[in-house]
């Protein structure tokens, strides 16, 4: 395969998965999975989200069998989206940065919320809220796959994705030019750990205390 032709079917590829940004297929996003895809180095049942109809989407664009989800990577299952439970955030923010398409809202020490529209059921956030007090609500019934999303929903996904990815790209230009300005990171960091610790501390104080 030439290189042009390898470019296009990885877009065609990327363009038939779903967007979610998951991470479930064991790549960084949806693009670094069709791109081993279409490299040949990776099977095309390995994306939760999309579902039977998905390996059947991928299978007819790169002539490869379809084969069943791998189950090693996840269900195929209803559409969920978080729901932060205000009572307990704590404000820490960690949940900011791994939303892939900014679909939550808050800033430091104050209670963050989630736009359900803009959210994908990635789980990304479940792992690093130290509180635990994000869950995941089914949005979708009995529709798993394709059937819980659309065409439409993942292109916006997309977009909220490319823009995310941008605006986290552009400090980090800006700070390999400026060795200040990791060093005030580093140190903002490290005062973030200290104001995590103590909200921590405070919020199991608190439901220890719960009856």
């Amino acid at each position: 395969m030439t290189h042009p032709d390898r470019i296009k079917l990885a877009r065609r590829i990327h363009a038939a998965l779903p967007q979610t940004q998951c991470t479930r297929c064991g790549y960084p996003d949806c693009a670094a999975y069709a791109d081993a895809i279409a490299d040949g180095q990776v099977p095309i049942n390995q994306c939760p989200p999309g579902g039977a109809e998905g390996v059947a989407r991928l299978a007819a664009i790169t002539g490869q069998p379809t084969l069943p989800l791998n189950l090693a990577n996840g269900l195929e299952a209803p559409r969920s989206v978080a729901v932060i439970d205000e009572a307990w955030c704590i404000g820490c923010t960690l949940c900011l940065p791994v939303c892939p398409t900014d679909a939550i809202v808050g800033s430091n020490k104050m209670m963050h919320t989630v736009i359900e529209p803009q959210c994908t059921g990635c789980e990304l956030c479940i792992a690093v809220c130290p509180v635990d007090c994000i869950r995941l609500e089914n949005v979708t019934g009995e529709r798993t796959g394709w059937a819980a999303w659309s065409q439409a929903e993942a292109g916006e996904a997309l977009e909220r994705y490319t823009f995310h990815s941008s605006s986290r790209m552009y400090p980090l230009v800006k700070s390999s030019k400026t060795p200040l300005k990791v060093a005030q990171n580093t140190v903002e960091t490290a005062d973030k750990q200290s104001v995590i610790a103590a909200a921590l501390a405070k919020s199991r104080a608190a439901r220890s205390a719960k009856p």
